[in-house]
């Protein structure tokens, strides 16, 4: 039992490598649209490629889209309204009149005749408008000149415009009012009729909808009809508009009877084995290239959240409509993994991830080919992401390159520039906007999985950060070595190839640990008094040594990513504190190494390489007497190649070439630092 839970442990990672593969498989071909896949790839104005193509089985041929909304859209312009004539509402206004009408016109200021007038003239108004009837106008779509009128349950078909609308009161009170005794009385009597008119033709929705649908169900979704063993298609022939909408039915028909109960497990595993090799490729390919990200579950895991992420969005976006596509921001992916990681590994996994998006999308040719031309054009151009102006940039380079492929295919369709879908153009510059939200995101994942970015490495490279300014404060000496290091790392760094901002960042954090004792540094004595000289050897040596165990456990309480507290680590290697163990040798012959070997690890990238070297050149350079370039070349050879033969670089990847290319920039930058300027007469 004992024995199977060591070998448990041993194998922890592999197994939840295992366990990642497993349900990433599960969930990508899950989030897969439940339909088979037609044999045949075929596209509008390319020739088919193919045997030549009779009909399986019989069916008809489906309009398209844009032909079924044209249809549709033609029944609902000659679609009838119907409105109903309530009888109840004119009556309720007759009597609202009469109530009125004595307190409007007092009949002891007012001629008796002449109010009979005035109120028959407005019983003769309000029949007018009630007999035809009056509705409200504002919302009618002027297209329909003819609505059927419900009156006494009876449909009659009359003209819209023949209906009143309470507004045609004034011109009305105007036409009745003629004499001129009356004409003194049309404004009273007009805010009088306003205030008892409601609308009695009431348009009626559930009926002119029920009569709209039953029009549009009558409407037939197909054209014609393809019987089995009829040629559809011979080889070589183009696919032009007529055979394609012909192959887009039968391509439908085909998905729709092979997915069926029969053959669903079948295509779950044909999806299965499919999406399994593309994800097994992956791993292969960061086993053999990046064991480092390989070996870290974390950095796996992140990549395949990502590969989920844009298959599961990428699928929602078709299963809600396939036309919005495009606007998915797939080059986000590239942009997240170059960032963290490299361009390489960026490019591999975005390619895979397109891959597997061809068995989701429509027309996977057109897709995969943009997608992958503009993941290129994303990895090519996408540099110092933490400058603003370089992203907007590449977005903008990345949205070109959309639209003019999109135009390109577009052609070759159509054989024109006329037709386009503009509102495709507009996704793909939403596309480029939404492109814009890779920097929050980037902070997002930052704080979920414990990644670095460049944007971060600029942050913390702030010499006003709350560290670096206690670190100036109470140990200016190291300080100000931390820069004069951090500068030579810098252009060492650039100067190979290597990440110029982290080994900047990593140079400037290094010597922190010397913050607990800053006097026992010879670089922050400012008196003639050494507390080392109180102390033995050994102890001394154990003080020089704990300040990168101290570094180590300050930056993680401040919360620095753990790639700049590997430069603290390595720093040093396990090289000896060389001056106190030649000290303690002068005391005793036989003396623990260990006890002056700093703990180590020895650099284990280009980078902590880097800054060992810049560390150990800069701090040695102090002791130099009247430098010439013969003793700056001699001694930065010296000090490069004790740590060559004390196999500090063995696992940092680092080139001889890139290391003599190193000590040239080290000779170059020492021999500006020490350049003697002329002697000024007094």
């Amino acid at each position: 039992m004992s024995k199977s839970m060591d070998k448990l442990y041993k194998n922890q990672s592999l197994i939840y490598k295992y366990f990642l593969y497993a349900v990433s498989i599960f969930f990508i071909v899950f989030f897969f649209p439940k339909g088979g896949k037609f044999k045949y790839e075929f596209q509008k104005g390319k020739a088919w490629q193919y045997e030549n193509l009779k009909a399986p089985f019989d069916f008809s041929i489906n309009k398209d889209k844009d032909e079924i909304e044209f249809e549709q859209q033609s029944v609902k312009n000659k679609q009838i309204d119907y409105y109903r004539f309530d009888t109840e509402i004119a009556k309720k206004s007759y009597l609202a009149y009469q109530e009125k009408f004595p307190s409007v016109f007092s009949p002891d200021s007012y001629d008796q005749k002449l109010l009979q007038t005035l109120e028959e003239s407005g019983n003769k108004i309000l029949d007018r408008l009630y007999n035809k009837g009056v509705v409200k106008k504002t919302n009618f779509n002027n297209k329909k000149k003819q609505v059927y009128l419900l009156k006494n349950n009876e449909a009659i078909q009359v003209d819209f415009k023949d209906l009143y609308a309470i507004k045609d009161v004034k011109k009305i009170v105007s036409s009745e009012l003629r004499e001129d005794e009356l004409l003194a009385y049309k404004n009273p009597l007009q805010e009088l009729l306003l205030s008892v008119l409601v609308e009695n033709v009431i348009y009626d929705k559930n009926l002119s909808n029920k009569s709209l649908n039953d029009e549009l169900s009558k409407l037939s979704h197909t054209r014609g009809a393809i019987g089995e063993g009829e040629l559809i298609i011979a080889n070589g022939e183009v696919v032009d508009a007529a055979s394609y909408k012909i192959l887009n039915s039968l391509k439908g028909e085909y998905e729709s009877d092979l997915w069926s109960a029969k053959s669903y497990y079948f295509i779950h595993f044909g999806y299965t084995i499919l999406v399994a090799l593309v994800l097994m490729m992956l791993f292969l390919f960061l086993k053999k290239y990046r064991p480092e990200i390989y070996a870290n579950n974390t950095k796996v895991t992140f990549i395949f959240f990502n590969v989920l992420l844009m298959v599961f969005v990428t699928t929602m976006v078709v299963k809600y409509d396939a036309s919005y596509v495009f606007v998915v921001p797939l080059c986000i992916l590239p942009l997240i993994l170059k960032t963290f990681f490299d361009a390489r590994l960026g490019l591999f996994v975005y390619v895979l991830t397109v891959l597997i998006l061809g068995f989701v999308v429509p027309n996977s040719f057109e897709y995969i080919f943009l997608q992958i031309i503009a993941g290129i054009v994303t990895v090519l151009t996408v540099s110092e992401l933490y400058k603003r102006a370089n992203l907007f940039i590449s977005v903008g380079q990345i949205t070109l390159i959309y639209i003019v492929g999109y135009l390109a295919f577009h052609i070759i369709h159509e054989g024109d520039l006329e037709n386009i879908i503009w509102f495709t153009l507009g996704l793909f510059l939403l596309n480029g906007m939404i492109t814009l939200f890779v920097q929050p995101l980037i902070y997002i994942y930052e704080k979920m999985f414990g990644l670095v970015s460049d944007v971060s490495l600029l942050e913390l490279s702030d010499t006003n950060s709350k560290l670096l300014k206690e670190l100036s404060n109470k140990a200016p000496g190291t300080f100000h070595h931390s820069l004069q290091v951090s500068n030579l790392a810098e252009a060492a760094a650039s100067e190979i190839g290597a990440n110029a901002m982290l080994v900047r960042v990593g140079a400037l954090y290094h010597d922190i640990g010397k913050m607990s004792n800053p006097s026992y540094f010879t670089e922050n004595q400012i008196t003639n008094v050494n507390p080392h000289d109180e102390l033995s050897s050994k102890d001394s040596a154990k003080v020089i040594i704990d300040h990168v165990i101290g570094g180590i456990e300050l930056a993680r309480k401040n919360n620095l990513p753990d790639r700049v507290i590997d430069f603290i680590r390595s720093h040093h290697g396990t090289t000896l504190v060389y001056y106190f163990f030649k000290k303690q040798q002068e005391i005793e012959s036989d003396v623990n190494d260990e006890d002056f070997r700093y703990p180590g690890p020895i650099p284990f990238s280009r980078e902590t390489a880097i800054l060992m070297m810049a560390d150990s050149v800069e701090a040695a350079s102090k002791s130099l007497k009247n430098p010439t370039f013969l003793i700056i070349d001699e001694f930065v050879d010296k000090i490069i190649a004790g740590q060559m033969a004390a196999n500090q670089f063995v696992n940092a990847d680092i080139t001889f070439k890139e290391i003599e290319t190193i000590k040239k920039i080290f000779k170059q930058k020492l021999r500006n630092i020490y350049h003697l300027r002329v002697e000024y007469p007094e």
